[in-house]
């Protein structure tokens, strides 16, 4: 059975898109960290991770994003969750019996509406959506319910009391799935994601736009990132898209003859828009 590393416990949205990435027969391996998950699979333990890397409501998950610059670490796929956050409680509880709710700081942000029409009801920190729930199925709980996902409440014998509590609809995450080598794709429908820095002189990024643009590439994604140990310099990570794979490469080889330094951080097919 495939081993896939995940942050936090099972039933978390990282679970659900590890079974949306590769399938429902896998093993999951619970990671404390980031970088626990991340050595995980640079060290071989498991043979994939899955990470989130952004969300329509919260932006970029960015330690993820600094831990992709890794020599060790491919991105092999991607895809994208809708986030619905559900009320969790042992069977039998009721609205009523409800007054302090757990889960993940930004699980507990994006639920506000909730408790706006709650106001007796305290939102209680935990480690992550899926560790809360667990721990209150397990009677290691301070707190009377928790919000997570439907699977994590199917996982550990929960009920669901609401659906849905998430203040947007439009609340979706983009998981990414790392390995130590890259795969084999075909020529069509792939995504590029780089890493680049450019020297500090007038023009240089728009000298490395145009060297992406010359090769017909759409740059889907851009989001600059502080390197660390080196104050005030800071490292480009795009997504790319074109006609071809090929298409993609020979923009990353345009872009090294503009750039200080270009990585390639993986090539994968592309999840189609809306899903």
């Amino acid at each position: 059975m495939t081993r896939i590393a995940i942050q936090g416990a099972s039933g978390s949205f990282s679970h659900a898109a590890a079974i949306k990435a590769l399938g429902s027969d896998v093993e999951i391996m619970e990671c404390r960290t980031s970088e626990a998950l991340f050595d995980a699979v640079s060290d071989g333990i498991a043979l994939y991770g899955v990470v989130p890397v952004e969300n329509t409501l919260a932006g970029s998950v960015q330690r993820n994003m600094d831990l992709l610059f890794q020599p060790e670490i491919h991105i092999v796929a991607e895809a994208r969750i809708r986030i619905r956050m559900c009320l969790v409680v042992r069977p039998g509880y009721s609205m009523s019996q409800v007054r302090r709710v757990a889960s993940h700081p930004v699980a507990l942000q994006q639920c506000q509406g909730f408790f706006s029409q709650n106001p007796l009801v305290e939102a209680v920190t935990a480690f992550d959506t899926a560790g809360s729930v667990r721990d209150l199925m397990a009677g290691d709980a301070d707190y009377d319910a928790a919000i997570g996902s439907e699977l994590a409440a199917s996982l550990y014998g929960a009920d669901v009391l609401e659906q849905n509590l998430e203040d947007h609809e439009q609340n979706f995450t983009r998981f990414l799935t790392i390995a130590r080598n890259p795969i084999a794709l075909p020529e069509q429908g792939v995504k590029t994601s780089i890493a680049f820095t450019v020297q500090h002189r007038p023009g240089a990024l728009h000298e490395a736009l145009l060297a992406i643009a010359a090769h017909d590439v759409d740059l889907t994604r851009i989001e600059s990132r502080p390197i660390a140990g080196q104050p005030w310099k800071y490292r480009l990570y795009a997504d790319l898209r074109a006609h071809s794979a090929t298409d993609q490469s020979e923009a990353v080889e345009a872009l090294e003859a503009v750039t200080s330094e270009v990585r390639l951080l993986g090539q994968y097919l592309e999840e189609p828009e809306g899903i």
